[in-house]
C-alpha cells in the first residue's frame, strides 16, 4: 500500500482519480467499489450517511453516475461508479457505520458491487499499479490534497 501525503492507496485496485473511487475486480465480472481515502479526507472525514437508493438495485448504471449519495457535515454528493454495470448489492454494514467508508475504505468500508458491463475495456481506462499510484499523487499534488 502508497501512502501519498498521508493518504493510504493499495496498489492493487483500479481507480478512477477525478472522482476519487476505486474499483477491485472480485470474479466472473463482479466488481466491488468504493471511495479512496482521499475522498473520505475531502468529505470532512465525519459521515452522516451512506446511501444507495434500493430501487437501483438490479438497474444498469453508466461510468461516472452515482451509485450512492454521501453525506457530511462539510458534504452532501454523488459516489460516482469507476465502471458501468449493473448494481447488484450494497454494503448494508455502511447504514448502521457510514464511517466504515473512511476508516477502512478499501475493507469493510466498501460501498457497492456490480456485475461489469464491459470490464476488459473499462479497465484500461482506470489507474492501477505503481503508475496509477504516481498518476493519483501527481492529481493530488495539482489540486494540493493532502490527508495530512
Amino acid at each position: 500500500m502508497a501512502n501519498i501525503h498521508g493518504c493510504n492507496l493499495p496498489e492493487d485496485l483500479y481507480y478512477l482519480i477525478e472522482k476519487h473511487v476505486w474499483a477491485n475486480p472480485l470474479g466472473d465480472g463482479v466488481i466491488r467499489v468504493g471511495i479512496t481515502a482521499v475522498a473520505g479526507k475531502l468529505s470532512g472525514g465525519k459521515l452522516a450517511a451512506i446511501t444507495i437508493k434500493s430501487k437501483n438495485i438490479g438497474q444498469p448504471v453508466q461510468q461516472s453516475k452515482s451509485v450512492a449519495t454521501i453525506e457530511s457535515s462539510k458534504f452532501v454528493g454523488p459516489v460516482p461508479t469507476p465502471i458501468s454495470g449493473v448494481l447488484l448489492r450494497a454494503n448494508e454494514k455502511l447504514a448502521a457505520d457510514p464511517n466504515l467508508a473512511v476508516s477502512d475504505p478499501y475493507g469493510e468500508g466498501w460501498i457497492a458491487e456490480m456485475q461489469a458491463s464491459d470490464w476488459e475495456k473499462e479497465k484500461g481506462g482506470l489507474a492501477t499499479g505503481p503508475g496509477g499510484i504516481a498518476a493519483y499523487q501527481a492529481f493530488m499534488e495539482e489540486k494540493n490534497i493532502s490527508c495530512s
